[in-house]
This record gives structure tokens, C-alpha cells and sequence, in this order.
């Protein structure tokens, strides 16, 4: 188990795309605590690589994406530095450049920066396992860096489309059941065609 602030990483490959390589670090034991560390490598890596196959990525890509497991204070920190919003989060995702949906990274695809107080809080009032909510939100991320967002009502109901896709392949409830998903309007492609 890390300790809080030793910031250390393991670097593994995700299953099905040897060249993307996931950086994973722990600097709030808070998470290790939750989640023995073995779980927490093995669900960032189900998760990132059911959403990289999902989307269609290359096997042959090469890129890494850097996980940081944190807390809410540094995440308030570089949610207000990076977007202006003195508040945490659950996740941000800080992609190295701006792509579209279907543009692939390059060598560094980006960064997910998680915080444990606001997922723990908000699993337990969605009555979700930390691991499923977890789960979601690293799909979640991952999306952002491959181009997706959610600004827009037609953006976000093909977000949430591959997000719900997704997590079915991982045996996660649609997360977004309990409201109805955003329709995606006419002359848009589905994204689950």
C-alpha cells in the first residue's frame, strides 16, 4: 500500500494494446485503503481497455495515459488552476491535445486526476460499489482524452451511449438509469450502430 504522498507509479500495458502503456499512481491511501491495490491496477486497466477496444483504437497504438488516485483537496486545487472552479470533483481528464471523436492521440494521450472523498460520496448515495462507480468514471475519462464531451445535448447523449455500451461489456449497471438518456437527435450518427 502506498502512503499518502509517495506519489509512486506503476506502469502497465493494457490488455489487447501492448503500446498503451497506463501510469498508474496512488497519492491518497484513502484509495488503497478502499480498494487493495491489485484491484484498483486490474480495474483501471479492465475498464481503460474495454473503452480503448469499444472506441475502436488500433491494437498496434502507442500511448500512455497517466491515472493519479488523489484526493479532494488536490483535485479542488487543479480543478480551480485548470477550469476555474474552486470546488472538487470526481475526475478531471487533461488530455495533451484537443482531438475529435475518432482522431487518435499521440505519444501522450493525457491524464486522469481521481478524487477518492467525491466517488466514495457519491457512490454511497447512488447505492453503487466504489468499484463500479470507479469503473464508470474511468471510462468516463478516458473518453474525454479520446475527443468526447458532454457540453451539448447531442454530444452527451453519444457520450453517454458509449458509456452505457461500455460498461455493459464489464458487467456495470447503466449508470444513467435511473433518468432518461439524452436522445440523440435526427441526422446524428448512433454511436452503438
Amino acid at each position: 500500500m502506498f502512503e499518502d504522498g509517495q506519489d509512486e507509479a506503476v506502469t502497465a500495458a493494457l490488455h489487447g494494446f501492448p503500446g498503451i502503456a497506463v501510469a498508474i499512481s496512488v497519492d491518497a491511501s484513502a484509495w488503497s485503503q478502499a480498494i487493495p491495490y491489485e484491484a484498483l491496477e486490474a480495474l483501471t486497466l479492465r475498464a481503460l481497455g474495454a473503452a480503448a477496444g469499444h472506441v475502436g483504437l488500433p491494437t498496434a497504438l502507442e500511448t500512455e495515459i497517466s491515472v493519479t488516485f488523489s484526493d479532494d483537496a488536490t483535485v479542488r486545487e487543479a480543478n480551480r488552476e485548470w477550469r476555474g472552479k474552486d470546488k472538487p470533483t470526481n475526475i478531471l481528464s487533461f488530455p495533451m491535445v484537443q482531438l475529435t471523436p475518432g482522431d487518435l492521440p499521440g505519444l501522450l494521450a493525457g491524464d486522469l486526476l481521481i478524487a477518492f472523498e467525491t466517488v466514495a460520496k457519491e457512490a454511497a448515495a447512488d447505492e453503487k460499489s466504489l468499484a463500479d462507480h470507479l469503473g464508470h468514471l474511468l471510462v468516463h475519462g478516458l473518453l474525454h482524452l479520446l475527443g468526447h464531451d458532454h457540453i451539448e445535448d447531442d454530444e452527451a447523449a453519444a457520450m453517454e451511449a458509449l458509456e452505457i455500451a461500455i460498461l455493459a461489456g464489464l458487467g456495470i449497471a447503466d449508470p444513467y438509469g435511473d433518468r432518461p438518456l439524452r436522445t440523440v437527435p435526427a441526422g446524428t450518427r448512433d454511436p452503438l450502430a
